[in-house]
């Protein structure tokens, strides 16, 4: 199955955005404290920054460095025009960099009102762009996953077949991947013979600076073999950190997370190995995939993720309509299925 593939374009430098016109960059600079001070989320925050720096760069090149105050509804439109056909971007995308913008215009609206007086939003009178799927999943089976890891301990590389199996069984992001300590993964954490259980929480993806707290589940069974062999290698090698993943720099171990950079960079490295994109994503598919054919329910699921939606499930499982008939239909009729458990899997 082909995997996933995204359009890159560099389009900010250092040189241009010292062009930007300042009052833009004044500004925009006002609207991310204004997001700091009603605590949204970091990741926002820098996802807006960005966002509004592409704008700013497009402005001087196309539009006479512009101030976004006077902007009309005909550039904002010929924006999204140059977004879709020359960058190639998504539909998806250019939603998300007009919610940006439409942000930036509630601002000034509601919080600089005295400033701009008789300023009124424009951003959302435009149109989106259809929504299309651009982008093809990556779907894995367990067979070529166990290959992965199979190859990887032979290459003795311990740290990359436990952050995968790890992943495999607990289905973590990838941005809170980093974030386990050895200290979780010990014997006294383990729940019904099965389950490892975060004795703390971990922070996730949600709204607010802190994001949402969440208690993490990990099955034991399979994570424990690739676990052990890299809890040996670091004691061979006097690797001392309390995160289970810590950072490397050059030759040297420090006690801090391992990054999500490295985690890209394995990601491309895994992807050279099956000859199939990898993203660390598709392995979230795949835990939620695995437990649905292991025949759990899915409120089991949803509660084992920390989702508040049912719906999610349905999202994550990447199982087709027949395969799913077949655990409950045969040659008799309805079969009766047998619920598992997790200390089963």
């Amino acid at each position: 199955m082909a995997g996933r593939t995204v359009q890159y374009n560099v389009l900010t430098t250092p040189e241009k955005l010292q062009q930007v016109n300042p009052d833009n960059v004044e500004l925009g600079n006002d609207f991310l404290d204004y997001l700091v001070s009603v605590d949204r989320a970091k990741s926002t925050i820098d996802a807006y920054a960005h966002d509004l720096n592409i704008f700013w760069v497009y402005l001087l090149e196309k539009c006479n460095n512009k101030f976004f105050i006077n902007l009309s509804k005909r550039e904002i439109s010929k924006y999204q025009s140059y977004c879709l056909t020359e960058l190639k971007w998504s539909p998806a995308r250019i939603k998300r960099v007009k919610s940006t913008l439409s942000s930036l215009s509630n601002y000034v609206e509601n919080m600089l009102d005295d400033e701009y007086e008789g300023f009124r939003p424009i951003i959302r009178k435009i149109e989106n762009p259809t929504n299309e799927k651009v982008l093809k999943k990556t779907v894995f089976t367990e067979e070529q996953l166990q290959g992965l890891l199979d190859y990887l301990v032979e290459k003795e590389q311990y740290d990359k077949a436990c952050m995968l199996s790890m992943a495999m069984n607990n289905g973590r992001r990838k941005s809170e991947l980093p974030r386990f300590k050895v200290s979780y993964f010990d014997d006294e954490n383990i729940i019904y013979g099965s389950l490892y259980k975060t004795p703390e929480t971990i922070t996730t993806k949600g709204r607010g600076s802190r994001g949402k707290q969440l208690i993490v589940y990990t099955l034991v069974k399979p994570f424990k073999p690739y676990l052990d062999l890299w809890l040996k290698y670091r004691e061979e090698n006097n690797i001392i950190s309390e995160w289970l993943f810590p950072k490397k720099v050059g030759n040297t171990y420090v006690d801090e997370q391992i990054s999500t950079d490295t985690l890209d960079s394995w990601a491309e490295t895994f992807s050279k190995i099956l000859n199939i994109p990898f993203y660390w994503h598709s392995i979230r598919h795949f835990f939620v995939s695995s437990l649905s054919r292991n025949s759990l329910p899915d409120n089991v699921i949803q509660m084992i993720l920390g989702w508040s939606s049912l719906d999610m499930v349905g999202i994550y499982k990447d199982i087709e309509v027949d395969e799913e008939f077949e655990k409950y239909f045969g040659e008799d009729g309805i079969k009766k299925v047998q619920q598992s458990s997790l200390a089963d899997l």
